[in-house]
């Protein structure tokens, strides 16, 4: 049974009945501060934070060490509704709304960043558009699964094409009733424990970008490999590897949406996707935060705590706001992506910010660590590697930038 659900069923039916509970659903979020949240929102917060705590801290290290996801930490996630949190009741999923889902992948950032960036793909582009575009028989095939138990992965970057995202060289070619691809994806997430693959192919090549089309793609079928997760800085629980389609044949029935319009849906879907980066980067940033003034405030030198000295306290007060400036940038754009407002710019400051905080807090924490902060035997280091790739991928921190001015141009032209 999933734990949010569970958990709303035993709340007052008076309140369940208030005015003011329903003000406060997944389609009408509270008015006020942007730290206040609805109660359900409150419960998965604190659930997702206790599950991290109590079942992800104790085997991070071992996760990294190892290079992969410990299977009874995927298969908490799906039992908990982590995997499900936007997914309709009726599919198995939570029901819950795009703020809720940012806080949870906030939470599991806080304590490793690798199963925060499964939670995010899945939740924010797999299950988003399967969702939004997906026929009622794709979402009777795969919402159910994507909520209990298959892992998605959202294959689009390739060797050749990054930030350039449409210029992939990936071909779908009809033949008949099904469709051939053939070509490489590149720096793939979860493709290591992936079940399905949502795959962007060129099946019109004539015309470029517009020919790019959506499509399902199960492991099982034949042609389709996966290579071995690449060597990364950070992040190394999350397996990232190139995937290649050698004349992998799927019916026409597995085009997600509509055919040529798997631009559309990329750009749209990172747009969004960007406001879950910044939550990772926030919650990995206060994770890093988190362990590191407690030491401030034991550690002593001249007698005293380091924490007492004012250039010190200068220091973590001045990171701590930057910090509370990028929750803020990423809350609004979640709250914008609720209001089915236009989040774009939003949502790249959102990111931007977000992603190069995290940079500055966690290199303060090995300050203010000192030599300690630089070893292995404390979780600094590693909140350090894996912040990184947050000015990186679903758009470099220029392309963010790219991206405001454009819209600032708009503004005052």
């Amino acid at each position: 049974m999933n734990l949010l659900r569970t958990i709303l069923r035993k709340l007052p039916r008076k309140l369940l009945l208030s005015r003011e509970f329903h003000m406060c659903t997944p389609l009408r979020h509270c008015s006020g501060p942007l730290t206040q949240f609805t109660d359900d929102e409150i419960i998965m917060k604190d659930a997702v934070a206790k599950l991290a705590k109590e079942e992800i801290a104790p085997i991070v290290r071992r996760m990294e060490k190892e290079g992969k996801f410990d299977d009874g930490v995927v298969q908490k996630l799906f039992e908990n509704g982590l995997m499900g949190i936007e997914i309709p009741p009726e599919y198995g999923g939570t029901g819950s709304n795009f703020m809720t889902t940012i806080l949870a992948i906030e939470e599991v950032a806080k304590v490793d960043a690798s199963v925060a960036v499964l939670v995010d793909i899945h939740n924010t582009l797999i299950n988003s558009l399967t969702m939004k575009v997906g026929s009622k028989e794709q979402k009777e095939k795969y919402l159910p699964k994507l909520a209990k138990n298959l892992v998605g992965s959202f294959c689009l970057t390739e060797p050749n094409s990054g930030s350039d995202a449409f210029s992939l060289k990936t071909e779908a070619k009809k033949e008949g009733n099904d469709y051939i691809i053939n070509g490489t994806k590149m720096w793939i997430s979860n493709s290591d424990i992936a079940g399905v693959f949502l795959v962007f192919a060129n099946a019109n090549p004539s015309a470029g970008y517009r020919g790019i089309t959506a499509f399902f793609v199960d492991k099982e079928s034949a042609g389709l490999t996966v290579a071995k997760p690449e060597d990364k800085m950070g992040l190394k629980a999350s397996g990232t590897c190139m995937v290649h389609f050698d004349n992998v044949k799927v019916p026409e029935s597995n085009i997600l949406g509509e055919y040529g319009h798997g631009y559309k849906y990329a750009a749209g879907l990172l747009n969004e996707g960007r406001v879950g980066i910044g939550a990772q980067m926030i919650g990995l940033a206060q994770g890093c935060l988190d362990a590191t003034i407690p030491y401030t405030l034991e550690r002593k030198q001249f007698g005293k705590e380091i924490f007492s000295f004012q250039s010190m306290q200068h220091q973590i007060a001045r990171v701590a706001t930057e910090l509370e400036c990028a929750r803020l940038l990423v809350y609004n754009a979640a709250r914008l992506v609720e209001a089915k407002k236009d989040f774009v710019k939003e949502a790249a400051m959102a990111k931007l910010v977000a992603s190069e905080t995290a940079l500055k807090v966690t290199a303060k924490c090995i300050d203010f660590m000192g030599g300690v902060g630089f070893t292995t035997d404390f979780p600094q280091e590693k909140y350090f590697r894996d912040c990184k790739i947050g000015t990186i991928y679903e758009g470099t921190s220029n392309m963010q930038l790219t991206t405001i001015a454009k819209y600032l141009r708009k503004e005052y032209s």
